[in-house]
């Protein structure tokens, strides 16, 4: 983990998001060497405070803080979250690719991951 922030209202945790080093499966998908990037991981939202631009708010500060480092954010995601990707895809996010994980999905099949670079 290089950074993490954590949304909250008064005792309230609202959401999370953290940046990491990626893995060099990622990095190979994107094209650039590991040490220029940053994963955006963890990213979630509390059903409370869901539609209220938290998940926003939150990816937009890790990708402020990865443009500060010089470092390219990318992430992955589970095809199947369809309101996650329409966040992604809204901030100027750019899908490079769909493999197949090494981990199930909650239904039992083999879970099929999104790869994406983040705005320059």
């Amino acid at each position: 983990m290089l950074a993490a922030w954590v949304a909250v209202d008064g005792p309230e945790v609202l959401g999370h998001v953290v940046l990491a080093r990626p893995g060099e499966a990622l990095a190979s998908v994107v094209g650039l060497p590991a040490r220029r990037l940053v994963s955006v991981a963890r990213l979630f939202v509390s059903a409370a405070a869901r539609r209220r631009g938290t998940a926003a708010k939150l990816l937009e500060r890790a990708v402020d803080e990865a443009a500060a480092h010089g470092l390219r954010p990318v992430l992955e995601v589970e095809a199947g979250a369809t309101a996650a990707i329409k966040l992604y895809e809204r901030a100027g996010w750019r899908c490079i690719g769909t493999s197949a994980a090494d981990w199930t999905a909650a239904d039992g099949r083999i879970a099929q991951v999104r790869s994406y670079v983040g705005p320059s």
